[in-house]
C-alpha cells in the first residue's frame, strides 16, 4: 500500500467537487427540497406508509438516500470521464498507485460527497418536520455502504463511457429510473402484487428500505436482508471494478 499516494488522490477528488459546491452540494439539496415541498404538500394527510408516521417524515429518509445514491455515482463517474476526455488521466495512471489504491480513492471520495449531500438534505428536511432516529448504526452503515456501491458503479461507468453522452445515458436510463422506482415516494406494499415482486429486483430498494428502518424502526422487509443485499452488491461491483482497473480496460488505450 502507498498511503501517501492514496491520500493524495483522495484529497484531489475532494478538492475537485469542493471547488464547485454550488453545483455538487447546494444544487442537489435544493432539488431534494423541491421534491419534499411538492410531494409533501400533495400527499400529507392523504397517504400513510407506516402507522404513526406522517408522509413528510416518511419521505425525508427516502430523499436523503436518493441524493446519496445519485451524487456518489455522479462524483466518481464524472471525474473519470472528464479525465479521459481531457487526456489528463494519464498523469494519474503514471503515479505509483496500485489498482486497489486507485479504487479506494475514487470510491471514498464519492462516498464523502454522497454523505455530505445526504446530510444537507436531512437537516434541511427536518426544518419542515422532525424525523426520529431509532437505530443510528443502521443509518450510518447503509449510508456508507450504499454510497460506496454507487461510487464503484460510477467508476465502472466512467471507465466504460468514452463520451459524455454515453455516461449521461447510463445515468438517465439506469441510475435515475432505479432510484425513483425504489420506494422513495411510497411503500411497496401500496403497489399491486406484480410490482411488489419486481421491486425486489431493484438493489436501490434495499438501500432505501434499510436506511429508512434506521429512522422509524419499521420497514417493508427485514433490515438484515437489505443489509445482506447491499453488502453483496458492494462486493460484486468492487470485484468488477478492481478487475477493470487491473487489466487497464479502456484506460490504457
Amino acid at each position: 500500500m502507498n498511503p501517501a499516494g492514496l491520500y493524495t488522490l483522495f484529497y484531489k477528488e475532494i478538492l475537485r467537487f469542493g471547488k464547485v459546491l454550488l453545483q455538487t452540494l447546494i444544487a442537489p439539496v435544493i432539488t431534494a427540497l423541491l421534491y419534499l415541498l411538492v410531494f409533501g404538500h400533495v400527499f400529507e394527510g392523504r397517504v400513510q406508509a407506516f402507522a404513526g408516521v406522517s408522509y413528510t417524515a416518511f419521505l425525508i429518509p427516502g430523499l436523503v438516500m436518493m441524493s446519496v445514491i445519485q451524487n456518489a455515482f455522479a462524483n466518481s463517474s464524472s471525474s473519470l470521464i472528464q479525465s479521459k476526455v481531457t487526456g489528463n488521466l494519464v498523469f494519474v495512471l503514471l503515479t505509483p498507485l496500485s489498482h486497489l489504491e486507485f479504487f479506494l480513492a475514487f470510491v471514498l471520495a464519492a462516498a464523502v460527497r454522497g454523505v455530505l449531500v445526504g446530510l444537507g438534505v436531512y437537516f434541511a428536511g427536518t426544518l419542515f418536520t422532525p424525523v426520529p432516529v431509532q437505530h443510528l448504526g443502521f443509518i450510518l452503515l447503509f449510508a456508507f455502504l450504499s454510497s460506496a456501491v454507487l461510487g464503484a458503479t460510477g467508476v465502472i461507468a466512467g471507465i466504460w463511457a468514452e463520451k459524455f453522452d454515453q455516461l449521461a445515458g447510463f445515468q438517465n436510463f439506469i441510475i435515475l429510473p432505479l432510484s425513483f422506482l425504489s420506494g422513495v415516494f411510497y411503500s411497496i406494499h401500496s403497489l399491486p402484487a406484480i410490482w411488489q415482486r419486481l421491486s425486489h429486483f431493484n438493489p436501490f430498494f434495499y438501500m432505501i428500505d434499510g436506511f429508512r428502518y434506521g429512522f422509524f424502526g419499521v420497514s417493508d422487509i427485514a433490515p438484515g436482508v437489505s443489509l445482506l443485499v447491499v453488502a453483496v452488491s458492494l462486493a460484486v461491483l468492487s470485484g468488477i471494478t478492481l478487475l477493470m482497473l487491473k487489466t487497464g480496460y479502456k484506460l490504457r488505450d
